[in-house]
């Protein structure tokens, strides 16, 4: 495993833990009601440019999210692409298909703005923040125990082989 996609998905990971304590604050200070349930726009000129403190935070949460999406994507993208370990791509794919949900989820916290609606949200970051967690942690296990150049099929044989 390269240390560069461990060094990523690290990076990522770390970025969604930050994306989820904004969500927190963002939810704290009840800046999704700024919106006034005109979601996706919000309050401001021409509904994009934020005119207080709740719908800059608003606009700021939607804009590291969108960031910390596109680098999920990314890294799922590389893992599928690189031919790593299968564990990590499906810890990587459960984030992946998380992150549409997630989206309606937050658009549904502005709407309806609620404790089901926040609820669902929340849960949907959890269940991201666990996928990128498990294929972190699974890339620096996979590196310690396994010689760079092997694939995890001839670890296998050659561990199946020296047990004979």
């Amino acid at each position: 495993m390269r240390p560069s996609f461990r060094h990523y998905l690290t990076v990522t990971t770390v970025s969604a833990f930050g994306l989820i304590l904004l969500g927190v604050y963002t939810g704290k200070i009840g800046a999704g009601l700024t919106c006034a349930g005109r979601w996706p726009f919000c309050d401001g000129y021409l509904g994009l440019f934020p005119a207080t403190w709740p719908s800059f935070v608003e606009w700021f949460h939607r804009l590291v999210a969108m960031v910390v999406g596109f680098m999920i994507l990314g890294a799922g993208l590389i893992a599928w692409r690189g031919d790593y370990d299968r564990k990590i791509t499906a810890a990587l794919g459960v984030a992946i298909v998380m992150l549409p949900l997630q989206i309606l989820f937050g658009a549904n916290t502005v709407l309806n703005f609620g404790v089901t609606a926040s609820m669902l949200h929340q849960t949907a970051a959890q269940l991201i923040f666990a996928g990128l967690v498990y294929a972190t942690a699974r890339s620096y296990w996979v590196a310690g125990n396994a010689d760079p150049t092997t694939t995890e099929a001839e670890t296998e044989t050659d561990t199946a082989v020296a047990g004979d």
